[in-house]
C-alpha cells in the first residue's frame, strides 16, 4: 500500500478498528471464563465478528484503490480484485 496522507488516516482507522476488536475478544475469553449468560456471550462474538470484517473490508479497499491507482499491478484484472475481495465472505 502506499503512505500517502489518506492512506496513513485510513490505516489509523484500521489499526484503531483492530485494536477495539482485539479489546472485544479479550472480553469475549473472559465473559466465557467467567461462564457468562449466553446472550452477553454471543452479542461480544457478534461484537468481534463485525469489527473484524469492517477491519478486512476496509483493508480490502484501501488495497483495491491502490491495486487501481498506482500502476503497479497492472496485471491484476477487475475479476481478479473481485475474487479477493470476495474471498472475505
Amino acid at each position: 500500500m502506499t503512505t500517502g496522507a489518506h492512506d496513513t488516516v485510513a490505516m489509523t482507522a484500521i489499526v484503531n478498528r483492530l485494536k477495539r476488536a482485539d479489546g472485544q475478544l479479550h472480553a469475549l475469553i473472559a465473559s466465557i471464563g467467567q461462564d457468562a449468560d449466553c446472550r452477553q456471550v454471543l452479542t461480544q462474538l457478534a461484537a468481534v465478528s463485525k469489527a473484524l470484517d469492517r477491519a478486512g473490508f476496509a483493508i480490502t479497499a484501501n488495497a483495491m484503490r491502490d491495486c487501481l491507482t498506482d500502476g503497479e499491478h497492472d496485471d491484476m484484472d477487475a475479476a481478479e480484485l473481485e475474487k479477493l475481495f470476495l474471498s472475505l465472505s
